[in-house]
This record gives C-alpha cells, structure tokens and sequence, in this order.
C-alpha cells in the first residue's frame, strides 16, 4: 500500500519535499525510510528548516536544474555537498520558440509536450540519471534530490529509483502525482504564458509519467533491460542498491 500522505515532512521553505521511502516492494520488503528524499528547489529554506535538514542526516543534495536555474535560486548549505546533476529543462525552451512565433499551443499539445519531454528523459538523460542511481549507491548516507519544482525531471527519477527497488507501478505513480497536492506554484520562478498553458506545466498528469515508462518498455526492452543498459547499472548494481534501501524479507515495521 502507499505510505499515506501524513508521512510528508513539513518545511517551511519547500513545498514538495518528502521522504521516498515507506512504499512496499512485489516481493513485500519495505523501502527503507530517513534514507533518501525528494523535493523542489532547497533556495528558501528557513533556520528551522535547516536544523531540519541536519537532524534528518542529509550530506548530499543532488541537484537536476539547469544554469539558469541555478542562477536564478542559488544556496549553499552548510553540511551538506551540492551535486550537479544538470539537466536543462527543454520544455521551457521549446514554449518560448513557439510563442516567439505567436503560436499558443492547445492544453492537448501541451501535454504532448510534456510527454516528449518524458520521452527525453528516458533516451537523452539516462546517463544523467544513472549518475544519480550510482551517486545513491556511492554514498550510503540521507540524500535529497530535487529541481525547481520538484515535479518532473525529480518526478521520473523518484519512478526510476522506485522501479529499481522493485516498487509496482501503481505505488509509482501515486508518488509521482503527490506533486499537485504538495508543490506551491511560484510565479516568480514560472514565468508568464498563458493559464491553460502555466496549468499544465506546472502539474503533473499520469500521461506524462506513462510516456516515460511507454519508451523503456518500446524503445529498451523494459525496466531491467533499461536500467542494465542506458542507466548502466551492473546487476551487481542493482542488488546492492536494493540492499541498501531495502528492509530486510524478515523486518517487522
């Protein structure tokens, strides 16, 4: 069953930060929790959101945004080893050349937008998102990751952590779309366009998550295929990842 939404923890200064741990597994092992996190961009923490962060042990924030971005919200946190995994959000520029244009696009090509966008990931970012797995794996100690939002390309990685360690589909996916009842919109970071537009990107829909998985499955022969493959983890990789956020078959919670 999913772990219930209570289960978040509260910041002050993020909006979309929660553990990724507490999901069951198909062969009924529990995600370890207090170990790895997910959220949006850490730039407006408070005081008590960082004595948080330090109570919670987290030494490494992996970091998917772009320059820009970057730029835009920068922070460092004492104690805590900022790591650039960079992956530009091609989406945004792909808007802006189409309203450069005078074109507004539709709600439905927005969406399918978003969902090339998620195609991308998975054939364009798979080294990128391998970097991530092997930095988990490298590093057993609390680790957050996040982007701006914390909504998509956090989104898909969250999805591919959770298929690694065996977690089905549906509990994925009720991660995955946790999003829009915990991320607070930003305008400042948005930017402007269109309401119909601004909606759609800066939400999630089980769409775009569904293209992703649609493309493993088509275009890298599954899951398993996909991880041993383009994400290049070793099937030694693998098991060691699921060891080490993995309750063990006999834990009782």
């Amino acid at each position: 069953m999913p772990a219930p939404l209570t289960d978040t923890i509260r910041l002050q200064g993020a909006s979309n930060f929660r553990d990724v741990g507490g999901y069951r597994t198909h062969d009924l092992r529990r995600v370890k929790t207090g170990q790895v996190f997910r959220s949006d961009h850490l730039a407006g923490l408070s005081l008590d959101d960082l004595s948080q962060l330090k109570r919670l042990g987290i030494g490494h924030s992996l970091d998917f945004r772009g320059a820009n971005e970057c730029t835009a919200t920068p922070y460092d946190i004492a104690g805590v080893q900022r790591v650039a995994l960079t992956i530009e959000p091609t989406v945004i520029a792909r808007m802006q050349a189409l309203v450069a244009q005078g074109i507004v696009p539709s709600t439905e090509e927005t969406v399918n937008l978003m969902r090339e966008t998620y195609r991308d990931f998975v054939n364009h970012n798979a080294h990128t998102f391998g970097r991530f797995l092997k930095h988990l794996l490298e590093h057993p100690t609390p680790q957050v990751f996040h982007c701006t939002a914390g909504k998509d390309r956090t989104g898909f990685a969250a999805a591919l952590l959770l298929s690694a360690l065996g977690v089905d589909r549906a509990t994925i996916e009720h991660d995955y779309l946790l999003t829009n009842q915990l991320y607070k919109r930003d305008t400042r970071l948005e930017g402007q366009g269109h309401p119909h537009v601004m909606k759609v990107l800066w939400q999630v829909q089980p769409e775009f998550l569904h293209a992703a998985f649609e493309a493993v499955e088509t275009q890298h022969g599954g899951m398993r295929d996909y991880l041993h493959g383009a994400i290049g983890l070793s099937p030694q990789e693998l098991l060691e990842l699921q060891r080490m956020l993995l309750e063990d078959e006999g834990h009782t919670p």
